[in-house]
Protein backbone atom coordinates (compact mmCIF):
# COMPACT_ATOMS: atom_id res chain seq x y z
CA UNK A 1 0.00 0.00 0.00
CA UNK A 2 1.73 3.34 -0.93
CA UNK A 3 1.41 6.11 1.53
CA UNK A 4 2.64 9.86 1.12
CA UNK A 5 3.22 11.63 4.28
CA UNK A 6 3.77 15.49 4.29
CA UNK A 7 4.63 17.53 6.81
CA UNK A 8 6.48 21.19 7.35
CA UNK A 9 2.94 23.35 6.75
CA UNK A 10 1.97 25.90 9.02
CA UNK A 11 1.68 29.97 9.04
CA UNK A 12 4.44 32.20 8.15
CA UNK A 13 4.32 35.99 7.65
CA UNK A 14 5.51 37.06 3.78
CA UNK A 15 9.34 36.84 3.08
CA UNK A 16 9.15 34.49 4.87
CA UNK A 17 10.64 30.41 4.50
CA UNK A 18 9.28 26.90 5.04
CA UNK A 19 10.11 23.50 4.09
CA UNK A 20 7.78 20.72 3.26
CA UNK A 21 8.68 16.88 3.22
CA UNK A 22 6.79 14.14 2.03
CA UNK A 23 7.98 10.74 3.07
CA UNK A 24 6.44 7.99 0.40
CA UNK A 25 6.43 4.00 1.51
CA UNK A 26 5.23 1.21 -0.04
CA UNK A 27 6.33 2.32 -3.76
CA UNK A 28 7.63 -0.53 -5.01
CA UNK A 29 7.47 0.00 -8.73
CA UNK A 30 9.49 2.00 -11.07
CA UNK A 31 8.68 6.24 -10.10
CA UNK A 32 8.75 8.44 -12.79
CA UNK A 33 8.75 11.82 -11.11
CA UNK A 34 7.30 13.35 -8.08
CA UNK A 35 5.85 16.53 -7.09
CA UNK A 36 4.59 19.16 -5.20
CA UNK A 37 0.91 20.03 -6.24
CA UNK A 38 -1.31 22.97 -4.42
CA UNK A 39 -5.05 24.02 -4.30
CA UNK A 40 -6.42 27.18 -2.96
CA UNK A 41 -9.97 27.68 -1.68
CA UNK A 42 -12.15 28.23 -4.70
CA UNK A 43 -9.49 27.14 -7.29
CA UNK A 44 -8.32 24.08 -9.20
CA UNK A 45 -5.30 22.19 -7.68
CA UNK A 46 -2.10 23.05 -9.74
CA UNK A 47 1.52 21.67 -10.26
CA UNK A 48 3.99 23.96 -7.51
CA UNK A 49 7.63 21.64 -8.53
CA UNK A 50 8.24 18.27 -10.04
CA UNK A 51 11.50 16.24 -10.08
CA UNK A 52 12.20 13.15 -11.97
CA UNK A 53 14.03 10.22 -11.64
CA UNK A 54 16.54 11.86 -13.55
CA UNK A 55 16.54 14.47 -11.63
CA UNK A 56 15.44 17.26 -13.70
CA UNK A 57 13.14 19.62 -12.17
CA UNK A 58 10.02 21.99 -13.40
CA UNK A 59 8.68 24.68 -11.90
CA UNK A 60 5.43 26.90 -12.02
CA UNK A 61 6.45 29.95 -13.42
CA UNK A 62 4.75 31.69 -10.23
CA UNK A 63 7.51 29.81 -7.53
CA UNK A 64 10.73 29.72 -9.85
CA UNK A 65 13.60 31.30 -8.56
CA UNK A 66 12.02 31.18 -4.81
CA UNK A 67 11.14 27.72 -4.58
CA UNK A 68 13.22 24.25 -4.59
CA UNK A 69 12.37 20.68 -5.12
CA UNK A 70 14.33 17.88 -4.23
CA UNK A 71 14.46 14.12 -3.32
CA UNK A 72 16.56 11.92 -1.24
CA UNK A 73 16.10 8.29 -3.02
CA UNK A 74 17.59 6.31 0.29
CA UNK A 75 15.30 7.96 2.22
CA UNK A 76 12.32 8.21 0.24
CA UNK A 77 11.70 11.60 0.66
CA UNK A 78 10.62 14.90 -1.32
CA UNK A 79 11.46 18.17 -0.22
CA UNK A 80 10.03 21.44 -0.71
CA UNK A 81 12.12 24.63 -0.02
CA UNK A 82 9.77 27.56 -0.37
CA UNK A 83 11.43 30.88 0.44
CA UNK A 84 9.99 34.45 -0.23
CA UNK A 85 6.82 33.68 0.53
CA UNK A 86 4.25 35.70 -0.43
CA UNK A 87 0.10 35.43 0.63
CA UNK A 88 -0.75 34.11 -2.87
CA UNK A 89 0.94 30.94 -1.61
CA UNK A 90 -1.62 30.25 0.93
CA UNK A 91 -2.71 26.99 -0.08
CA UNK A 92 -2.91 23.43 0.75
CA UNK A 93 0.04 21.62 -0.82
CA UNK A 94 -0.41 18.11 -1.71
CA UNK A 95 2.82 15.46 -2.60
CA UNK A 96 2.33 13.58 -5.72
CA UNK A 97 4.24 10.22 -6.67
CA UNK A 98 3.62 9.18 -10.66
CA UNK A 99 4.22 5.41 -11.54
CA UNK A 100 6.61 5.19 -14.77
CA UNK A 101 4.90 3.54 -17.53
CA UNK A 102 2.16 3.50 -18.93
CA UNK A 103 -1.03 3.83 -18.19
CA UNK A 104 1.03 5.63 -15.18
CA UNK A 105 -0.60 6.25 -11.70
CA UNK A 106 -0.76 8.80 -9.44
CA UNK A 107 -0.62 8.43 -5.57
CA UNK A 108 -1.39 11.44 -2.96
CA UNK A 109 -0.82 12.45 0.58
CA UNK A 110 -3.59 13.89 2.44
CA UNK A 111 -2.27 17.83 1.94
CA UNK A 112 -0.33 20.37 4.27
CA UNK A 113 -1.83 23.35 4.87
CA UNK A 114 0.77 26.41 4.20
CA UNK A 115 -0.72 29.92 5.52
CA UNK A 116 1.55 33.14 4.25
CA UNK A 117 0.08 36.74 6.28
CA UNK A 118 0.74 39.67 4.72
Amino acid sequence: QVQLVESGGGLVQAGGSLTLSCAHSGTFFSINAMGWYRQAPGKQRELVAAITSGRSTNYAESVKGRFTISRDNNKNLVYLQMNSLKPEDTAVYYCNVRSAGIPYRDFWGQGTQVTVSS
